[in-house]
């Protein structure tokens, strides 16, 4: 299979291309030339994660150099569960998607990227580098997929100030060639300052990048596998298709159900649940499309006010009626997920993150007004990342998971840096 540009401006690539490049040379997203229906009745819906994500993503790895190593890559990446857990009210559930390394989603596609790049041949006689930009939990991940990974280094921009204490903490706590930069600004802010530098040519022939960011189709394709194992085994269960609320900020996650969902899984409705930064909710509800100022909120890795993967949805669905008819995006201030972590838990002891609080009140609201059908929630981090916002509300700790603890028992050092290309540009090439 080959894979285009969004921008339809750059050659068509093959997919390693395409992992190794991050962006495509026009400045476009790269997106499947076309789409594959592996056939669902092929698949056992009892099988384990990564048997599912093998079958599901071998039509997108035809045909290249990774395609023989496609088993061995889902086995070495996908380690630890996605359950899918019944909620206390009717109908409702719960995907947990935080039992990985650093207790978020983003294990999932970091690891199984920087499985494929540690496979792919190339020019060793310097480090690549993966940069990427956090609002709070990419980061970590990626740094801890590829810490003990040879001849790769990875820079990580985070906006100080605007990630959760035990956040930041991850983000620097790896060390040696992981480099986390505090910068003084938003998200925005750091993933301007990335896609400049993979538009720098100059700089890209004094340091090789690539990207690790949700842009990069190496983490985008096997976040379809979640979606798609979960489907099935409700399908098996239910006979009904499972509908999911997705808390969103860069669009990456609610891509990754879309595409399961085209390639023929028993997927229902995706809602996209956003907090109170309102460039897709706005677009929604039938405004243009205006990329804003990104606000500071509880569920800070979704203060995002330019979407990357909305270049992406847009490129599936490019009439813009269609796509409004597909989807329904919904903002959720700070009070509204204070009072969902608080009620949540009180009703039935469960404990989210800012981020799935803000999906769990997304789908009370469907609720309210009447929607019915079967529902998950995705739960993106572990709720122990957010203790400072979570405990006050409950009045009691949470719980750390062992892999969290030990990060946070490591010493952490992140370096200050202006929110500019030049400061970028400058200490990349500093090393």
């Amino acid at each position: 299979m080959k894979f285009r540009s969004t921008r339809g401006e750059a050659r068509d690539v093959s997919l390693s291309e395409a992992i190794t490049a991050g962006l495509a040379a026009d400045g476009g997203l790269y997106v499947p030339d076309d789409l594959p229906h592996p056939g669902v009745d092929k698949f056992d819906a009892t099988a384990a994660l990564p048997l599912t994500a093998a079958r599901l993503l071998a039509p997108f790895f035809a045909g290249d150099a990774l395609s023989s190593q496609l088993d061995a890559i889902c086995t070495e990446a996908f380690t630890f569960p996605a359950p899918l857990r019944e909620l206390a009210t009717p109908n409702d559930q719960v995907l947990e998607l935080f039992h990985g390394p650093t207790a978020a989603f983003k294990d999932f596609g970091a690891r199984f990227l920087a499985a494929s790049m540690r496979r792919l041949p190339r020019d060793t006689s310097k480090p690549l580098t993966i940069l990427v930009a956090t609002s709070g939990d990419t980061g970590a991940a990626v740094g801890a997929a590829f810490s003990a990974v040879p001849g790769f280094r990875v820079v990580i921009l985070y906006p100080d100030g605007r990630v959760s204490p035990r956040q930041a903490h991850q983000l620097g706590c790896f060390g040696g060639k992981i480099t986390a930069l505090r910068v003084a600004g938003s998200f925005d802010d750091c993933q301007s300052m990335v896609k400049e530098a993979f538009a720098d040519s100059q700089l890209r022939a004094q340091v090789p990048l690539s990207s690790a960011n949700s842009i990069s189709l190496g983490r985008l394709l096997p976040q379809m596998s979640y979606y798609a194992h979960s489907a099935l085994a409700h399908w098996q269960r239910r006979q009904a298709l499972l509908n999911f609320v997705v808390p969103t900020g860069n669009l990456g996650n609610a891509f990754a159900a879309v595409l399961a969902r085209a390639v023929g899984f028993p997927i229902g409705q995706i809602a996209l649940a956003c907090n109170a930064n309102r460039v897709l909710p706005e677009f929604f509800d039938g405004a243009d499309y205006s990329p804003q100022a990104s606000v500071a909120t509880l569920a800070n890795a979704m203060d995002v006010g330019a979407p990357s993967n909305f270049e992406r949805l847009r490129w599936f669905y490019p009439d813009a009626t269609e796509l409004r008819r597909e989807f329904r995006a919904f903002s959720v201030g700070d009070d509204g997920i204070r009072t969902t972590i608080r009620q949540r838990y009180e009703s039935s002891g469960d404990v989210f993150c800012p981020h799935t609080a803000t999906a769990v009140h997304v789908l009370e609201r469907l609720r309210s007004a009447g929607q019915d059908g079967d529902w998950a929630v995705v739960a993106s981090a572990h709720p122990a990342k957010f203790d400072s916002v979570i405990e006050p509300l409950i009045g009691r700790q949470v719980e750390v998971p062992d892999a969290l603890a030990a990060l946070l028992a490591r010493p952490a050092h992140a370096e200050p840096l202006l929110p500019s290309y030049s400061a970028l540009r400058s200490r990349l090439l500093a090393d």
